[in-house]
């Protein structure tokens, strides 16, 4: 098996976009009440890093059966690196107040489209 660096080089020598991310995956380590103290200051954070172009995208996830919330999240970030992207998932409120803890990996896109309607007249925005 190919080096995340090869295999980022043979995708690109094909034709794939193979624009490089990184994902998070945290897990609440304490119940939901204690966390969702911390809620303000981890939505703040994230719109920092929106703003400043870091996070490319950010939300819950469901549970198995795709219904319940079990306090899983996701953050997409754009960085430079593995240790700018450690650093912005560290300095989440959630992570650095040791409410919740973190898997990261680097994700390769590849394949898939995203579609963005943005209405001037009326406004509107909606994603496809």
């Amino acid at each position: 098996m190919p080096t995340f660096s090869e295999y980022k080089a043979m995708a690109k020598d094909r034709g794939s976009l193979a624009y490089e991310v990184f994902l998070v995956v945290s897990r609440p380590l304490v119940g939901p009440e204690e966390f969702s103290k911390a809620l303000p200051d981890h939505l703040a954070y994230l719109a920092e890093h929106e703003k400043s172009g870091h996070l490319m995208m950010a939300g819950p996830l469901s549970d198995e059966a795709g219904e319940g919330m079990s306090g899983i999240g996701q953050q997409i970030w754009r960085a430079a690196n593995w240790e700018e992207a450690k650093a912005l998932a560290d300095g989440d409120p959630m992570h650095k107040l040791g409410l919740k803890e973190y898997e990261m990996r680097r994700w390769l896109i590849n394949e898939g489209s995203l579609q963005i309607t943005l209405g001037f007249s009326t406004g509107g925005l909606s994603l496809g």
